[in-house]
């Protein structure tokens, strides 16, 4: 499908995103899809050009080709100035990890614009911190040369550190994705890294968590089997908390399956929207 550019000027900022639209899908909801923290839009792309339906990818503020504004914000408001401009009519919301968490928070505060979610390793807001003694020895391995990256003021080596944690996993060999999806990675993360907005920046003040079991959309929760341990857990505590949902694990992958696998990301999003339930 061709992929156009649109713009949304909201609240100060300007919102960059892509559309997609399928001449062979009338009537199906339009599918939106929201990043990950250590991504922008492009890490949906390959998930999008294979859907055969609408779909649209933006990048949330200071990410990608959005800027940040100067005035106060949050990224749901900016996701509602979206859906109101690009869509207007309930939409599937497709989140991986901080992506999901957005997600969560429009089903949560907004229900009527959210026809379904399809949910890769969400964040949830209000949800359990994972306690450090809960984190892995692979995890707490990574974590600590982040850190010390980071003290050391070798943002090189942080982004080539986070990608090694978030695209192979932390008890699979640094590598193991590789090629143009490692680049990309690389390069996303690289963008997020530079970015000027404060830790929290843009938090809607919604507490997911503890309204989970009031959301009436269908939602699908997944997760890759190679993905942080802790997150995986995370995950199936999720699952027994909302009343209509379904998982699928992504074998083989860690916590970004569409730079891993478009094609089983395409095919888990279209399955849950064909049917309207949650996939399978």
């Amino acid at each position: 499908m061709a992929r156009e550019q649109f713009v949304v000027e909201h609240g100060g900022a300007t919102l960059v995103g892509d559309r997609w639209r399928a001449a062979d899908a009338p009537g199906q909801p339009t599918a939106v899809f929201l990043h990950a923290g250590v991504c922008d839009r492009r890490s949906w792309h390959g998930v999008c050009e294979l859907l055969h339906q609408d779909a649209v990818a933006y990048d949330r503020r200071d990410y990608g080709e959005s800027t940040t504004g100067s005035q106060p914000f949050t990224h749901l408001d900016d996701l509602l100035a979206v859906l109101d401009r690009q869509v207007g009519a309930p939409a599937w919301l497709v989140g991986n990890s901080m992506g999901g968490g957005l997600a969560l928070d429009a089903a949560t505060a907004h229900p009527s614009a959210v026809a379904g979610l399809v949910l890769i390793a969400p964040a949830v807001s209000g949800g359990p911190w994972i306690d450090s003694d809960d984190v892995d020895p692979d995890t707490r391995r990574i974590e600590a040369a982040i850190e010390a990256a980071e003290a050391s003021g070798d943002r090189e080596a942080v982004n080539r550190l986070e990608i090694r944690l978030w695209l192979d996993g932390p008890g699979a060999p640094e590598g193991r994705v590789g090629g143009a999806a490692r680049q990309l990675a690389l390069d996303m993360n690289a963008g997020a890294l530079a970015s000027d907005l404060p830790e929290g920046a843009g938090e809607s003040g919604v507490s997911a968590w503890g309204g989970l079991g009031e959301i009436t959309a269908p939602i699908t929760v997944a997760w890759g089997d190679l993905d942080l341990p802790a997150i995986v857990e995370h995950c199936r505590a999720l699952l027994e908390r909302v009343p209509r949902a379904a998982r699928h694990v992504f074998a083989g992958m860690a916590h970004l399956p569409s730079l891993e696998s478009p094609e089983a990301v395409a095919d888990l999003v279209r399955g849950a929207v064909t049917s309207g339930d949650p996939a399978t």
